[in-house]
């Protein structure tokens, strides 16, 4: 991915007007799921710590020009970065606390780990494409969230090392929910995944299997309790790919 590291002084003020903009077609959106979400705003810490986030950095140069706008953009290797109202609403429905220890299963470009840093987060984020994972690792460190630990590995396993979690949030839709994660989330915890529905076909791409939103919380003694947000479209969680001759 080719990034720049200067921006010229005459693009500031374009920039700032751009996330703005972004902010607003947030908010704008979220009203018009506020049944689903079961509010009509989304937690003014989250707008915020996304309006910190220099989105054009976590963007292929080509698509810089575009790193505002409320969608998902192309990262290379097959994957995206998620429309900014995604990692919004994922990050409001996690109900992240300044110190909370976060779990992001699909790192990308490294987008929502940094907005999640913003919000006062440890975050520990894994990333199944080895390519991906490096270079969000090294673009997380040179922007200065040193409170992101990368590596490559597969989601669906999480990170046991590092449980349990106040929160997870996983940024690729999986068939099911992976048992390990729920293991890992901490009493009291969120899980916030898209999971494939069982039939059917989304409304926004007919060729990928319909998805949900899901939030799971974890209650103090254990029990699991779960709520469907709203439809999604997101690129497959996906396996690790074995060494080449096995």
């Amino acid at each position: 991915m080719v990034e720049h590291d200067t921006d010229p002084d005459r693009r500031t003020a374009g920039r700032q007007a751009d996330r703005a903009a972004m902010l607003q077609a947030i908010e704008q959106e979220a009203g018009e799921v506020a049944d689903w979400l079961g509010k009509d705003h989304l937690d003014p810490r989250v707008l915020a710590a996304l309006g910190r986030v220099p989105r054009h950095r976590f963007v292929p140069l080509l698509e810089e020009g575009a790193a505002y706008e409320n969608r998902p953009l192309p990262i290379g290797a097959q994957q995206t970065i998620s429309q900014p109202f995604i990692v919004a609403v994922m990050s409001d429905q996690a109900e992240i606390a300044p110190g909370a220890k976060v779990l992001e299963v699909g790192t990308g470009s490294g987008y929502q780990a940094a907005v999640l840093a913003e919000l006062g987060a440890e975050v520990y984020s894994l990333e199944v494409v080895p390519s991906l994972a490096a270079e969000a690792a090294e673009r997380l460190a040179r922007l200065g969230y040193d409170r992101v630990h990368c590596r490559e590995g597969d989601g669906a396993a999480g990170w046991p090392q590092a449980a349990p979690f106040d929160a997870i949030l996983v940024t690729a839709a999986a068939r099911g929910v992976p048992p390990a994660l729920v293991e890992q989330l901490a009493p009291g915890g969120r899980l916030i995944i898209p999971v494939e529905e069982k039939s059917g076909r989304g409304p926004a791409h007919w060729f990928l299997p319909a998805q949900s939103l899901l939030r799971i919380d974890k209650a103090a003694d254990g029990s699991i309790h779960e709520r469907s947000l709203f439809p999604v479209a997101f690129v497959p969680l996906t396996k690790p790919r074995a060494p080449q001759g096995r």
